[in-house]
């Protein structure tokens, strides 16, 4: 592997980041930090506690997850939909780089930024609720395959956009939709029978309910299924690039 071409690349993307850090850190930060205050101050006085954790601390693993999977995805897209808006990708194809070396840059950056959001508002959590994580070692685990996985969806998404505008499609309509009715702020066992079967077969409930087990040892699912879960995804997201790759879909059109 040529870890020059992946450094270039990392590097050059991690400082994008750092000349956007006011839209790229403080603004995800402040918005989860508003959700403290509404979610865990304004409905957690009235709910008690859920599956015997306070209500303000159980959503906690949710507002990092939703942090965490919209970032991954957003900046994993654009940093690979801006090569093919200016035209310089093809002098990315045409260098002696593969494709193992193009995403891993790409992504690698990518989940770096959205790992590094993920602890920042964990921390953000502190000033707020009392946390304890019962798993912490799982809980980075997790939370970098989430960060990877989602990353490499953003770039999958990067290459299908034709615009600006569709690189926000699937975050917001897709993936937000999805965490927010995942379990991110209440559990599943809350909703009817009918309702929890439903919501099983949406792919964030297992990443959510892993990531809150790290932190509480409850889980709506089990933590065997979260992990098969984020390989099963990881796998196809990969899988995925691979063919992009070798076919040159929306690459070289």
């Amino acid at each position: 592997m040529n870890l020059n071409a992946v450094k270039t690349i990392y590097v050059h993307e991690m400082r994008r980041f750092q000349r956007t850090i006011m839209q790229s850190l403080v603004s995800p930060v402040l918005s989860t930090s508003l959700y403290f205050v509404v979610f865990g101050a304004a409905i957690g006085s009235r709910i008690d506690q859920v599956e015997g954790v306070s209500y303000g601390a159980f959503i906690v693993p949710g507002l990092i997850m939703l942090s965490v999977m919209t970032q991954a995805t957003s900046n994993a897209s654009f940093g690979i939909y801006f090569p093919k808006f200016t035209g310089t990708i093809y002098e990315l194809l045409s260098a002696p780089v593969s494709f193992l070396e193009i995403v891993a840059g790409y992504v690698g950056a990518a989940a770096t930024k959205a790992l590094f959001i993920g602890i920042i508002i964990l921390l953000t959590a502190f000033f707020f609720i009392d946390i304890q994580i019962a798993h912490p070692f799982a809980m980075l685990a997790l939370l970098v395959l989430t960060c990877i996985s989602f990353s490499l969806l953003g770039f999958i998404i990067g290459i299908w956009a034709g615009n600006f505008e569709q690189l926000q499609l699937i975050p917001l309509l897709v993936i937000t939709p999805l965490v927010f009715l995942g379990g991110s702020f209440y559990s599943i066992t809350m909703l009817p029978p009918v309702w929890q079967t439903i919501t099983l077969f949406n792919p964030v409930v297992y990443l959510i309910s892993g990531f809150r087990w790290s932190f509480f040892g409850v889980a709506d699912v089990s933590i065997g299924m979260s992990m098969l879960a984020i390989t099963v995804f990881t796998t196809a997201c990969l899988a995925f690039i691979w063919w992009i790759f070798r076919t040159g879909w929306r690459i070289r059109q």
